[in-house]
């Protein structure tokens, strides 16, 4: 897995060796960021379960000014770090271990807002869906923001309230669904 384009291109990642993080396969990652628009002009970026941190630091490589890298599990944000220093601006990333609904809340208090926020949990809607409607009601988005949920196939999400559904890409066996809040 490595950094597709942008500043930091080229860049080999690290991964956990681990049944618990689905790497975003490097195409997957090519046409997500394709459809986000390939470059962006600063903004900030929350990857709430961010395994290797890939998504983020992808996004910072591709002009945003910040990424938030979230993970429960602590040898991911081991490797999250690891992936942090390949890119040799570790002030433009900020890593935390907890638990994702913990972590909205933290992000709440601190009175952060996000441009752009991915979604890869490992236990499918039920979770998204609730992280969706926690990001709106703590209001962590700015206007416009942008939401990228990942998920295998067999997962259907139901509409969620306060968002519109821009894009939805069958890859494989991985959607990628790309929501915006709704104005």
């Amino acid at each position: 897995m490595r950094i597709i384009s942008g500043k930091y291109a080229k860049r080999n990642l690290f991964t956990l060796k681990s049944q618990k993080t689905r790497p975003t396969s490097d195409k997957v990652k090519e046409s997500l960021f394709n459809s986000l628009g390939q470059f962006f002009a600063g903004g900030e970026v929350l990857d709430l379960y961010a395994g290797s941190g890939a998504l983020g630091i992808e996004a910072v490589s591709r002009g945003c000014e910040r990424a938030v890298l979230n993970d429960v599990s602590r040898p991911a944000c081991q490797i999250i770090r690891k992936n942090v220093d390949l890119t040799k601006e570790p002030d433009r990333f900020e890593v935390f271990t907890m638990p994702a609904k913990v972590a909205l809340k933290v992000f709440a208090d601190q009175e952060r807002k996000f441009d752009l926020v991915f979604l890869d949990p490992p236990y499918a809607k039920q979770q998204m869906v609730k992280d969706m409607t926690a990001l709106a009601s703590l209001d962590l988005l700015k206007p416009g923001a942008k939401i990228v949920v990942e998920t295998d196939e067999q997962t259907d999400l139901p509409p969620v309230a306060g968002f519109d559904l821009l894009k939805d890409h069958h890859m494989g066996k991985t959607i990628v669904r790309i929501y915006q809040r709704a104005e």
